[in-house]
């Protein structure tokens, strides 16, 4: 059996949000300790994780108690950086691998890192017959989207199981602890039949 890769100290994003590979996330970054962050990943052309918020705010608050995360994130890529005003910029990044946290610890300037351990990628599963209507569906709620960042996708995305079900986990207001649910399931074709499942009790069709 092949050991997973393992990342050292992997710089930290909690957020109130969920990441999934293939997805792309917008973030208004102005906190010192993430503005280094970021910068320094850019530099040195790394990445970062973005994890889910347990408890505790995305913004610091020194009389608060420490924030806490799930265990499992996905791994961020810087797509770009621009600046807003003085202090504020505008961070583009996409989904990459999912990871489960092995040790988090928290750095002087209130920055967390982890050692962190790769999941499997999800393998190309084509979608059934009795899904297809899943991303039929996704085709349109796209289409009536303007300049959303996913006009590129190809056939062979939307034939994908695990990439339609990600896109829809992103899309539907799902509860977070649900959304890491999915997040964590190893087989993409049970992940697409859950959203299915939801795609059915929400009455959305094609």
């Amino acid at each position: 059996m092949t050991s997973p890769l393992t990342l050292i100290s992997l710089p930290l994003f909690p957020l109130h949000a969920v990441l999934f590979p293939g997805g792309h996330l917008p973030l208004r970054v102005f906190e010192a300790r993430y503005r280094s962050m970021v910068h320094g990943c850019r530099e040195a052309g790394a990445p970062f994780g973005v994890v889910t918020l347990l408890s505790g705010q995305e913004i610091h608050q020194p009389h608060l108690p420490p924030e806490t995360f799930y265990a499992t994130g996905t791994i961020a890529a810087i797509d770009s950086l621009s600046p807003l005003s003085t202090g504020l910029e505008l961070l583009h990044c996409s989904g990459r691998e999912s990871f489960h946290i092995a040790t988090a610890r928290k750095l002087p300037l209130g920055l967390w890192v982890a050692d962190v351990e790769l999941l499997p990628a999800d393998h190309t599963i084509p979608i059934p017959s009795y899904l297809r209507h899943t991303a039929t569906t996704l085709r349109l709620v796209l289409q009536k989207i303007p300049q959303n960042h996913l006009e590129g996708a190809t056939d062979a995305q939307f034939a994908d199981c695990g990439w339609v079900a990600n896109r829809w986990c992103e899309l539907l207001p799902m509860e977070r602890k649900l959304q890491l649910c999915l997040l964590e399931l190893d087989s993409p074709l049970v992940r697409l039949e859950l959203v299915a499942d939801t795609l059915e009790r929400a009455g959305i069709t094609p």
